[in-house]
């Protein structure tokens, strides 16, 4: 449980454990002391007043009765003392007690006892009262001295509680001592912890941690932290440069190959119009063939393109007009599906025309490959606070639930592609929408099929005042197929 705390109350509650158990102990050897010494005090002081009433008392037979010198009650009243004075044979002597004296029973041996709260000292001395002149006599006599023990008590108490709450102060001193001592001991490890978060925020791994002065374990903490920013910054700055090493290999591959395969196409399309019979078929196989590795160099290059922000254009851009154009052009492959698009009012965001075009496309085709003709397939297109938010959905068969995160994968293709693809339809929507800003992400639907959803930032208002909307047509938009009306429609 000790390890859930954090570390500075940790130390402040270890602190003040430690403080608390050698009160204790210093508590209960000096209570235990004190306590006896006040009790043997009180008894010392008790039969030391007996002791002295019985050398000092005198008893005189005066008018019939016997009077006592001292005074029984002025003598008393110097230690709050009860005195009771008896015969020999045990019987009380008229008149020889104090105001206020319990009776404390027949004495029956000398000594010192505990009677009803009392300390009780009985002594038998052999007194020489004067009756008359030149007359001697001895009388054998009980002195019964107490003192009330509630006194001594309450003393007891009083220090036990004094010492009790020198404990628990001492100990709340502790840890409010040491709370204090155990944040400044951690405010060193708190700087270290505020520039690693700043460093998170800001993603600046030039940042350096600031050295104590203290040659101690958090100077050691801290020089390890700056030896692994530094080598985390080289291993990012080794790893950034082969990626863009990597990207710029693939997009000058790709764009290399788009040269001669355009020749190679054309020349395929030429030889699958002049032969016939056979080797019409080779030509047409091998013309497929062409167009796919065409689609696979187009996707590569879309994505190196995508994986470097800096060649992006960003301009203000309608998202519902670009959806209506993406499922216009899709309408010519698709063979007896039902395509609809619901985006009744612009939805402006800042982006790249041409990506988020092949964005909307990719959907709508991968809906259109993955689902039997007479399924239906809509794209919704609204703004919901700060972001646009589309939707293709479909009523096909859907996705299964081990593969919903395999399909973003780069060429991954399902059971149900029959090779028509290149396995990077949905890596470069999730790497579009993600260049972007936003996001992508496979909805789990209550009823059949995929629903597909695309987050974007919408614009500021700045922007779109700054700079006119760019429209599909500007890209080429279609190559001549009608835009779609704003309502839902169906192809």
């Amino acid at each position: 449980m000790l390890d859930r705390v954090p570390i500075r109350w940790r130390l402040a509650l270890i602190s003040a454990g430690l403080t608390c158990l050698i009160l204790l102990g210093f508590a209960l050897v000096v209570g235990k002391l004190t306590t006896d010494r006040v009790r043997s005090d009180f008894d010392r002081a008790t039969a030391f007043g007996a002791a002295t009433l019985a050398q000092k008392l005198t008893v005189l037979p005066i008018n019939g009765r016997l009077t006592f010198q001292p005074n029984l009650d002025d003598f008393a009243a110097l230690n709050q003392a009860a005195i009771r004075i008896y015969y020999g044979n045990g019987v009380a002597i008229s008149g020889g007690k104090t105001r206020g004296a319990p009776d404390f029973g027949r004495p029956q041996r000398t000594g010192a006892t505990e009677i009803a709260g009392y300390r009780v000292e009985i002594r038998q001395p052999l007194l020489v009262p004067t009756g008359a002149p030149n007359s001697r006599f001895r009388v054998p006599i009980y002195i019964v001295y107490a003192r009330s023990l509630s006194d001594v008590r309450h003393t007891q108490a009083r220090v036990r509680l004094f010492l009790g709450f020198g404990v628990l102060g001492g100990t709340l001193l502790a840890l409010l001592f040491g709370t204090s001592l155990a944040r400044r001991a951690m405010r060193p490890i708190a700087g270290l912890t505020a520039t690693a978060q700043d460093i998170t925020r800001t993603g600046d791994p030039d940042r350096r941690v600031p050295q104590p002065v203290a040659d101690d374990e958090v100077a050691e903490l801290a020089r390890t932290l700056d030896e692994m920013l530094l080598a985390l910054e080289a291993s990012r700055s080794a790893t950034e440069g082969a990626l863009q090493r990597q990207r710029a290999f693939v997009a000058d591959a790709s764009h290399e190959l788009r040269t001669p395969l355009t020749s190679v196409l054309a020349n395929l399309e030429l030889l699958s119009e002049e032969l016939h019979g056979e080797s019409r078929e080779t030509a047409d196989g091998a013309l497929r063939s062409a167009q796919r590795m065409r689609r696979l160099v187009t996707d590569l290059l879309l994505l190196a393109r995508t994986d470097n922000v800096q060649e992006h254009t960003l301009l203000p851009v309608d998202l519902a007009a670009v959806a209506m154009d993406a499922v216009g052009e899709a309408s010519a492959i698709a063979a007896g599906h039902q395509l609809g698009v619901d985006a009744p009012e612009p939805v402006i965001v800042t982006g790249a025309l041409d990506e988020l075009h092949r964005l909307v496309l990719n959907l709508v085709e991968n809906a259109i490959h993955h689902t039997p003709a007479g399924t239906s397939v809509d794209v919704r297109v609204a703004a919901a606070g700060g972001d646009a938010v589309m939707v293709v959905a479909d009523d096909g068969p859907g996705v299964p639930a081990d593969r919903r995160e395999q399909i973003f994968n780069r060429f991954y293709r399902g059971d149900g592609d029959r090779g028509r693809s290149t396995g990077l339809g949905l890596a470069i929507v999730r790497a579009v929408a993600r260049g972007h800003g936003g996001d992508v992400r496979l909805d789990d639907a209550a009823s059949p099929g995929s629903r597909f959803v695309v987050t974007l930032p919408l614009a500021r208002a700045q922007q779109v005042r700054a700079g006119a909307v760019a429209e599909p047509a500007a890209a080429g938009r279609t190559r001549g197929l009608p835009r779609l009306p704003r309502r839902r429609t169906s192809t």
